[in-house]
């Protein structure tokens, strides 16, 4: 009797399986995964904040409105108060309204990085998985090159060069850092594509080269690559703000970045340690909440899953 019941619940999953896409059956799955809402969760409430910190600031960062209260001389500043949950910082600003504002920056940094860096790793990927030959070799082989080296250190490199840091240097040094990341992935997902059978086809009936690229085998490469941005976006964020600590992002304060406000507290951390334990809290939750959800994206999108 239990065989006979085993045996009736395969074939009812296998009914269920039938004629649904892998889209579908991977989103199901999903539904019932606790560690994807998790992660799902984490960012949602991430970029709600990062919208709406405008509004749900109470105060101007920049504005030292506590600055009677800070003693450099004796390292005291603002402590928690009505009005000022978390106190203010070394410069009298108040602490809630620059964190709430940096995860703004934090975002802007996290998903500027990831969009140049994906671009960037598609236009190299798909050159190197179509043509193949001499470009397939001279491109793996500067991407190999960039692998080889610490992403941070890379990192820390490309910012270092520019004169003027800012913003814009840190987003550009996390991105180039991601680009063979994403090259290397859709490279290897467009060879897989060259052999398969609607590829075949195509060849066969005399479609041209360019319209099975863009048509057939890019489209059908781009599902890992979407999925590896989420795991990417985490270490962005984490990398942008290795930079913005070690002073390489944007010198200007009155525009916070969690990064730059770990960089800000390191001659007071002694005896106040929470203004940098509140910044690196909230580094490390939004860069789980990226890494949960990709991994449990990346599994339930793989094919060898699926049941």
């Amino acid at each position: 009797m239990a065989l006979g019941v085993t045996k009736k619940e395969k074939i009812d999953d296998l009914a269920e399986t039938a004629g649904v896409s892998l889209a579908a059956s991977a989103w199901k799955r999903l539904k019932r995964s606790p560690v994807f809402l998790t992660g799902a969760t984490i960012i949602g409430i991430f970029i709600a904040i990062s919208l709406l910190s405008p509004w749900l600031a109470p105060h101007d960062p920049a504005s030292p409105m506590l600055i009677d209260q800070v003693i450099k001389a004796r390292n005291e500043i603002p402590a928690a108060q009505p009005g000022h949950p978390l106190g203010g910082d070394l410069q009298g600003r108040d602490f809630l309204s620059r964190l709430l504002i940096g995860s703004q920056q934090t975002l802007i940094v996290g998903i500027g990085a990831t969009i140049i860096g994906l671009t960037g790793g598609l236009i190299l990927g798909t050159l190197a998985g179509a043509i193949g030959g001499w470009v397939d070799s001279v491109v793996m082989r500067i991407v190999d090159v960039m692998l080889s080296l610490p992403s941070l250190l890379l990192a820390f490199s490309i910012a270092a060069m520019f004169a003027r840091p800012s913003q814009f240097t840190v987003i550009l040094a996390v991105a180039i850092v991601q680009i063979p990341v994403f090259a290397r992935l859709l490279r290897g997902s467009m060879l897989a594509q060259r052999h398969s059978d609607h590829v075949l086809a195509a060849t066969a009936l005399g479609v041209k080269k360019g319209a099975i690229v863009f048509r057939h085998m890019l489209p059908n490469s781009l599902g890992p690559v979407i999925v590896q941005s989420t795991l990417v976006l985490a270490t962005a964020i984490i990398e942008a703000a290795a930079l913005s600590f070690l002073g390489l992002g944007n010198p200007d304060d009155r525009t916070p970045e969690w990064g730059q406000m770990l960089g800000d507290v390191q001659k007071v951390f002694d005896t106040h340690p929470h203004l940098a334990a509140w910044p690196a809290i909230c580094i490390i939750i939004v860069a789980l909440g990226f890494t949960l959800m990709g991994e449990t994206l990346r599994e339930a999108l793989d094919p060898k899953n699926r049941r």
